[in-house]
């Protein structure tokens, strides 16, 4: 994959306005939308259990995130999810939190013992607590730890046998063989809530016009990640609401010339 393929895929997304049906948290459900909207997808919330598995038989991917939640949630999810995989309609899923309470951790083991996932997004902590191993949580952030992200990827993937995206200062992208590691984002993500989140919603638009996951995810971390850089440079000295605002108008006005001029990623294999 190189930088050629990520513009490709961005231009599909905003031709073809993938619909990506998202069953997510209250925290964050405007700004997902909102971000989705401004890269070029179509985004729809339809969490109710009576038509969680309808909505996914129409969408180009089905995102699952378990920031807020509860039993009904969790129904949902699995009602979808199931509906997804029916008809191979991709699904990306985020541990929101995974580790940090038991409810939490089994309630991210049952959905993925239960939906066949494609891409699994979060941090450290999160992927580690999924796959059984421990690493510090808090709250819903990943704490201190000596432990190697890519290594982590990459034994996540070859367990859940799934794409597994870790984001942090570096975001790596595994299926378990090949790697990829993104360069590109600001420590400002970390200041705006959501970011997250809706990072996991534009992998799933982007996977929703590439059948290559592992290269949906990369290509999806390292514009986001650009688009970051970018917010930064418009708001610098301004603070966390400008930078805010100013990210959701690059989601939408980042093109070609950013990503080849930005753009950073390498491939371990």
């Amino acid at each position: 994959m190189d930088k050629n393929d990520v513009c490709k895929m961005l231009q599909r997304i905003r031709d073809e306005n993938p619909l990506v049906h998202n069953i997510t948290n209250t925290v964050v459900t405007n700004f997902t939308a909102n971000g989705l909207l401004a890269v070029g997808a179509s985004p729809v919330m339809a969490n109710a259990p009576e038509e969680a598995a309808d909505m996914a038989k129409i969408a180009s991917s089905l995102v699952l995130n378990i920031g807020t939640l509860n039993g009904q949630t969790v129904e949902s999810m699995i009602l979808a999810g199931m509906s997804a995989n029916e008809l191979d309609v991709p699904v990306i899923f985020d541990p929101v939190g995974a580790g940090a309470t038991r409810f939490r951790t089994e309630s991210a083991q049952t959905i993925m013992s239960k939906v066949k996932v494609a891409v699994i997004r979060g941090n450290a902590a999160e992927i580690a607590n999924v796959i059984g191993e421990k690493w510090e949580i808090k709250g819903v952030d990943a704490g201190a730890s000596e432990g190697n992200v890519l290594t982590l990827a990459t034994e996540a993937a070859r367990k859940l046998n799934c794409i597994v995206v870790i984001t942090g200062k570096e975001d790596v992208a595994s299926d378990g063989t090949t790697s990829y590691v993104v360069a590109n984002g600001h420590p400002l993500l970390t200041k705006v809530t959501g970011t997250g989140c809706l990072l996991t919603s534009v992998i799933g638009a982007f996977a929703g016009v590439e059948k290559d996951v592992l290269k949906a995810s990369t290509a999806a971390l390292m514009f986001y990640g650009v688009a970051a850089e970018k917010a930064v440079e418009k708001t610098y000295g301004q603070g966390t609401g400008s930078f805010q605002i100013e990210f959701l108008n690059q989601l939408s006005l980042v093109g070609d010339k950013d990503l080849y001029r930005m753009g950073s990623f390498k491939i371990v294999q």
